[in-house]
């Protein structure tokens, strides 16, 4: 964030209105012209706008949502906030997005939505995830946190996440995104009936917006037909997002060439696996996730970058392997009711274990420059080679992707 933002989160301050008001407005309409959406609801995070879809598409009490569990624990939380039950499917090696392969096998009678992640800001295989909910008539919540400015090849056109392809997408402008407002989430559908039940929820239910509250000749007191929520977005926030995407072609521009310039310097590492971008995807590399060697401590590895000065970060999180877990419904489909999956691991989540116990996130942001890259490179292979944790089988491979 540079002056821009901050002189909009002065407009927005000295305007008089800095709660859900004209910038929201504004800021969900140039969004959604974005990604190509009709409908396009600004709400306080990602997380509340999961909530919100997953409502807005029936989820209810005792329903079973498929999901991932290597995702950021926001996504399984979305689902128990609507006393729905997580049913985790395992993720592809390469993409560490849902395996369509998986899904079938998991879908009941309980079966409300499938909820897909575009991990990392990689696009997952939604023509394959859409064939089988179509199938089986089943709603696709596209939890986009994290790719903003991703695109997907649809219909013989590069088109951007968010359109949405599914049934509604939800993104996230948390700090550690491609773009932020501090805070906050987006909403899009092309369903005007979604669109305005997530516009009453998120206002605590109340009938009549704030500004026409304002803006009107005569007293208006509002109602409160349903339960809502305090999911706004405030204006300060919104102006904020709004310079954020002037920047966006230029910040996923820049990201797309440090992640080709990782992929050469890391090619001569065969020992590592690097991240997988299938043809009709291309990703705004939101995080560049390299699967080191099994046989590699993944913390020590991380901790002598460290030593050098460099941060990493452990690969994305299972959230069948949290404490807070082991206390709350899931199932992985091995059989009815609640997962007998013990300890933290489960045999159908393999992938997704690996992932998160064999991979790291190397720093990548817009202003790196060709020096960090080089250090980043030479550290993370220099790291892997001192714990000489590469076998001889590997050390003659390729990286693969």
């Amino acid at each position: 964030m540079e002056e821009q933002e901050a002189e909009a989160a002065r407009r927005a301050i000295l305007s008089g209105w800095v709660t859900q008001g004209p910038e929201v407005a504004a800021f969900e309409g140039e969004f959604a012209t974005l990604v190509g959406a009709k409908y396009a609801c600004a709400v306080s995070s990602c997380t509340t706008a999961l909530h919100l879809a997953l409502l807005a598409v029936g989820v209810r009490q005792g329903d079973e949502v498929i999901t991932v569990s290597h995702s950021f624990i926001a996504t399984a939380n979305s689902i128990r906030y609507c006393g729905a039950v997580p049913v985790f499917v395992d993720i592809e090696s390469g993409t560490f997005n849902m395996n369509p392969e998986s899904l079938e096998r998991v879908i009941s009678e309980r079966t409300r939505a499938i909820l897909c992640v575009h991990q990392m800001g990689m696009p997952c295989n939604l023509s394959e995830i859409l064939k089988l909910a179509r199938k089986h008539h089943l709603p696709v919540v596209e939890d986009a946190a994290c790719a903003i400015g991703s695109e997907i090849f649809w219909d013989d056109n590069w088109e951007k996440i968010g359109k949405p392809h599914g049934d509604i997408a939800c993104f996230s402008f948390h700090p550690r995104k491609v773009i932020s407002t501090g805070d906050g989430g987006m909403i899009t559908t092309f369903k005007s009936e979604w669109d305005s039940q997530v516009r009453l929820w998120r206002h605590q239910g109340m009938s009549v917006a704030d500004t026409a509250r304002h803006e009107a000749k005569e007293v208006i007191c509002e109602s409160y037909p349903v339960v809502g929520y305090n999911y706004r977005m405030t204006d300060i926030q919104a102006a904020i997002g709004r310079e954020q995407l002037k920047r966006l072609p230029q910040i996923t521009e820049r990201r797309r060439a440090l992640a080709g310039r990782y992929r050469k310097l890391l090619a001569n590492a065969p020992m590592l696996r690097l991240p997988e971008e299938p043809p009709w995807a291309r990703s705004n590399w939101q995080s560049y996730c390299v699967r080191l060697p099994d046989r590699c401590d993944q913390r020590q590895v991380m901790q002598e970058m460290l030593n050098a000065g460099i941060a990493t970060r452990r690969a994305v999180m299972c959230a069948h392997r949290e404490t807070a877990y082991e206390r709350e419904p899931w199932s992985c489909g091995a059989g009815p009711g609640i997962c007998g999956c013990l300890s933290g691991t489960c045999a159908r989540l393999s992938e997704s274990e690996k992932a998160q116990d064999h991979a790291i996130v190397l720093p990548l942001f817009h202003q790196m420059t060709d020096a960090d890259q080089d250090e980043v490179a030479t550290s993370l292979i220099t790291a892997v080679l001192q714990q000489s944790c590469v076998d001889e089988e590997s050390s003659k491979g390729r990286a693969t992707g």
